[in-house]
């Protein structure tokens, strides 16, 4: 018992901290209308921007958090001036293919400019678990679990915001906010910037956790699974399905894999997005538009 417990505990922070790759994925989503495909590497790229202010810089480790904050913020705004807006009118396939081609060039962009190899990123957590009785609780797990906790619930209130309403406008439709005043490229530029904050907080936590490197980027493998599973355009989706993902991907490769030899996690993951598809394809909490044709 005391081993499933473990398990659990753990797979729901590991999922926690899915979830908060996953929340700028959505973000945008929800404020732009548009699935981006670059958040993994907007991730790897944040947590880039905190190792070079810290390393090469000797900047202190919370400012040069604030000011990849700003970086990032500035990387979204520069993404959809020079990107995104060019792409207005274009069918939504054709600004995905963009979001991933994206995805790509940084990718191989950040380790062809400051090396392959895993760079440190030290936040200062102590390295010893957390024991409750005989359950080992990892410290940086919980550390994400929750900033990501305290992030989508600012997020939850930020779409209460008058600007949030205006961003929650421009996804429904952006003819009509034309229309009414609001600026779509303005609202555009500030969803990449929020996703951007999310890539940071991300990126920081995830590299203090396995190393600054391109790996980072591949988080958007289980972050495209927690919005599936969660719903695209779902705020608390985003945290319902980072919670199922990380304990299904914990609890079920903690007995699978000593029988098979390991690699489940991959397959948990996949399973998951298969299934939700087929069954329920806008996610547990996602909205079901129904058009009149």
């Amino acid at each position: 018992m005391e081993y499933f417990l473990e398990l659990l505990i753990n797979g729901a922070l590991t999922g926690m901290m899915y979830s908060l790759v996953a929340l700028g994925i959505v973000l945008i989503y929800k404020s732009a209308g548009v699935p981006n495909l670059a958040q993994g590497a907007m991730v790897m790229l944040g947590a880039y921007f905190v190792w070079m202010f810290t390393t090469m810089a000797g900047i202190p480790l919370y400012v040069s958090i604030a000011l990849a904050v700003v970086a990032m913020f500035a990387f979204g705004l520069l993404a959809e001036r020079l990107l995104l807006r060019k792409m207005v009118g274009q069918p939504i396939i054709m600004i995905v293919m963009l979001t991933l081609g994206l995805e790509i060039f940084l990718r191989g962009l950040g380790p062809g400019l400051l090396g392959a190899a895993p760079k440190s990123l030290d936040l200062g957590i102590p390295l010893t678990p957390i024991i409750v009785g005989d359950i080992f609780i990892n410290r940086d797990y919980l550390v994400g679990g929750t900033v990501a906790l305290f992030l989508i619930g600012l997020s939850l209130l930020f779409f209460r915001t008058r600007i949030g309403t205006k961003l929650r406008a421009v996804s429904d439709d952006h003819v009509s906010s034309w229309s009414v005043g609001i600026s779509v490229e303005r609202a555009i530029g500030i969803s990449w910037g929020l996703a951007g904050l999310c890539a940071v907080a991300a990126g920081t936590l995830w590299g203090s956790v396995q190393g600054v490197d391109w790996t980072l980027s591949a988080l958007l493998f289980p972050a495209i699974a927690v919005v599936i599973l969660g719903g695209l355009d779902s705020i608390v989706g985003v945290l319902v399905g980072g919670l199922i993902l990380g304990i299904l991907g914990s609890v079920i490769p903690g007995y699978v894999d000593p029988i098979v030899g390991g690699g489940t996690r991959d397959v948990v993951t996949s399973l998951l997005i298969l299934l939700t598809i087929l069954v329920r394809p806008h996610g547990i909490f996602g909205r079901e538009d129904i058009e009149r044709v």
